[in-house]
């Protein structure tokens, strides 16, 4: 067994308040959930409007499948229009 993870650092610059943070942040973690069957959490600047870490888990049987799967993620949160990926970080153990 593989353990894949992907921390996402976001900003959302159109965010005026909190809430409107929560629904682009909720939007994006229900599309990575359904479609990749991962693990999805905001793991960091939960009081700031503008800026959200997100922190995402799979697991898979090999390293190279984990790998593609994590940069397919990446690809579908870098396309929504509503948010900028800051910075990323990949890991496989």
């Amino acid at each position: 067994m593989v353990v894949g993870t992907l921390r996402l650092e976001i900003h959302l610059p159109a965010a005026d308040s909190l809430t409107a943070k929560r629904s682009v942040v909720h939007h994006v973690k229900e599309r990575v959930r359904s479609r990749f069957n991962a693990a999805v959490a905001e793991v960091g600047h939960q009081d700031l409007w503008q800026r959200a870490t997100l922190g995402v888990a799979v697991v898979g049987e090999t390293q190279g499948v984990l790998d593609r799967v994590l940069h397919d993620i990446l690809a579908v949160v870098e396309r929504e229009d509503r948010l900028a990926v800051l910075d990323y970080h990949i890991q496989i153990d």
